[in-house]
């Protein structure tokens, strides 16, 4: 990279529009379902991983328990997770049921929709560089990584 080149503006403010930007272009797909895209997170999370702690479930999607907590609701209501007694009286696993499982099917056809879509409109080259970019920085940014060895 050209030791001439400079950002301009804030790191910040573009990482966030680009976010919402992208946010609002699977939303629009994945919507057709009746889900957001943070929903169609968590529940391929739930069925990809099983029946999960809460605690652990919110550690891999690197959220609070709390939020978790928030977003786990609308999906329980809607009976697409069950929060289930765990190995002892004190814990709770959260598992998707057959509707949610199959909920998360039928998003997925249109999740894979909005990802070819962004692949055809970015070009399949920039995507893969984007990816990249974000892997690296989010291990050179992860808590310790500046740390001497």
């Amino acid at each position: 990279m050209s030791t001439n080149v400079k950002p301009q503006g804030c790191t910040s403010s573009k990482v966030r529009q680009l976010a919402r930007r992208l946010a609002q272009h699977y939303d629009a797909e994945v919507m057709q379902c009746g889900l957001k895209t943070t929903q169609y997170s968590l529940l391929s999370h739930v069925v990809g991983l099983g029946p999960i702690r809460p605690v652990d479930l919110a550690d891999r999607m690197k959220m609070t328990p709390s939020t978790l907590s928030r977003n786990l609701q609308p999906l329980v209501a809607a009976g697409w997770l069950v929060l289930a007694p765990g190995a002892d009286a004190r814990s709770r696993l959260v598992h998707a049921t057959e509707a949610g499982i199959a909920k998360r099917q039928e998003a997925q056809r249109h999740w894979k929709a909005a990802q070819q879509k962004l692949n055809a409109q970015l070009g399949i080259e920039r995507v893969a560089a984007l990816h990249a970019l974000i892997d690296d920085s989010l291990a050179l940014l992860a808590p310790g990584a500046d740390e001497p060895d």
